[in-house]
């Protein structure tokens, strides 16, 4: 591309010195013949004032010498154009006849320009006198001058070249490091950036690549650090089922119909919490919709009120009245409070209690709390702990959360730690 740029550049410099230069240098042949012409008409002008007319109109031997100092040569005329004097063809020629005529002429002549000025008499032309120089001084003029236009042209060419070198190294270089974080790009490299090269365009178009780049280094951050954890946290509804199945198993008067029944429904609300996690890992067109906290406790509740009956532990709901829906993708607000109510189940003690309520301005706060007596420690309780499934689910939930714009925080650590999901409301 530096090739194309630099030959194209020069060539275009090339071509309008041709077509200004070329005009120009004929212009100036031209001009430098027509400032010969003007001399020798002068000079034939001075000259004539030394021939004596009454010689000529008899057609008398008229004597006039040639000029050595500026090489004219000098011929005299009469009226029938015959030379009478001087140097020159025997008979006038074209010029010489015009100049007879009443009119200067010039003309060139082989390598001699010739100019002929009338001889006036009395009340007519009685002769001509006709003056030739060589056109070898007006040759080279010309070409000293030419000589001089075309080092210009050259030194004009030589910028142009080093001009164009030097656009085409700033117009390339930054193309080629787009073309470099491309292709690092492209082999998963997604910390590839470019730098401004002061260029617009280009530097919009780095631009556009940098945001492409962060983004899909997001996305693929994400859908692996979701995957992961989701995995992880998909283990435990995983491992309810089976307990369910083996214990069905070992039991051989039970009925196998009511089981896989009573199983349908753990099954369907697992399929829609990986379909979700894998949607919202994937930043998906998750659709948006007005969130309807106390609606969401209540689903939390029906789902966990019989884990917390068998363990002899109370669900408690409350919720305020008019409360705001905020926008959000309700699979996310969901698995967030399903996390939370979970942790409380596993590892809490007490009753359980879910709040929805304003308490902070500008947004819906979602509460989680339990009644037992441990103290977390809120630096490390977000933390991923792979390692025993500890801390996982809690690492996912804060993810979600912040992926929708929301926090999730732990307000209490302890005793009856308090975790809450700030929501954000449009009327903020």
């Amino acid at each position: 591309m530096r090739r194309r740029i630099l030959v194209s550049i020069v060539g275009v410099v090339i071509v309008a010195l041709l077509v200004l230069g070329v005009p120009l240098a004929v212009a100036v042949s031209r001009l430098y013949e027509n400032e010969e012409v003007l001399r020798l008409e002068r000079e034939a002008n001075e000259s004539r004032t030394a021939v004596r007319t009454s010689a000529v109109e008899r057609g008398d031997h008229v004597q006039i010498g040639s000029d050595d100092r500026n090489a004219v040569l000098y011929g005299v005329y009469d009226a029938s154009g015959n030379r009478v004097g001087g140097t020159g063809p025997a008979r006038a020629d074209a010029s010489t006849r015009k100049a007879l005529e009443g009119d200067s002429a010039d003309a060139r002549i082989g390598d001699r320009i010739v100019v002929a000025v009338p001889i006036n008499g009395d009340r007519e032309v009685v002769g001509a006198i006709r003056a030739s120089r060589s056109a070898d001084r007006v040759a080279g003029r010309t070409r000293r001058t030419w000589l001089v236009m075309s080092l210009f042209a050259l030194i004009a060419i030589a910028v142009a070249a080093l001009l164009a070198w030097w656009q085409a190294r700033r117009l390339t270089q930054p193309i080629d490091e787009l073309v470099d974080a491309a292709q690092r790009l492209g082999g998963g490299d997604f910390s590839a950036t470019t730098k401004p090269s002061g260029i617009d365009e280009l530097d919009q178009l780095g631009s556009a690549m940098n945001t492409t780049s962060a983004r899909l280094g997001h996305l693929i951050g994400r859908e692996r650090a979701f995957s992961t954890e989701a995995s992880h946290q998909l283990r435990t509804p995983i491992a309810g089922l089976r307990v369910k199945i083996e214990s069905a198993l070992l039991v051989p008067e039970s009925d196998a119909k009511a089981t896989l029944e009573e199983l349908l429904a753990p099954i369907d609300r697992l399929e829609t919490t990986v379909e979700d996690l894998l949607d919202l890992a994937r930043d998906a067109d998750v659709e948006r919709t007005p969130l309807d906290a106390a609606a969401l406790l209540h689903e939390a509740a029906e789902e966990w009120h019989e884990v917390l009956h068998q363990s002899g532990r109370e669900l408690k709901i409350v919720a305020e009245d008019g409360l705001s829906t905020p926008l959000v993708a309700e699979p996310a607000i969901r698995e967030i409070l399903h996390v939370l109510v979970s942790n409380a189940a596993h590892h809490g003690a007490g009753a359980v209690t879910l709040t929805a309520r304003s308490s902070i301005p500008g947004a819906v706060v979602i509460q989680v709390t339990d009644d037992g007596t441990r103290t977390l420690d809120p630096r490390q309780v977000f933390e991923r702990r792979i390692s025993g499934n500890h801390g996982v689910g809690l690492a996912l939930a804060r993810s979600l959360a912040e992926a929708e714009g929301a926090r999730l925080v732990l307000e209490r650590s302890g005793p009856r730690p308090m975790f809450a999901i700030v929501i954000p409301t449009d009327d903020r």
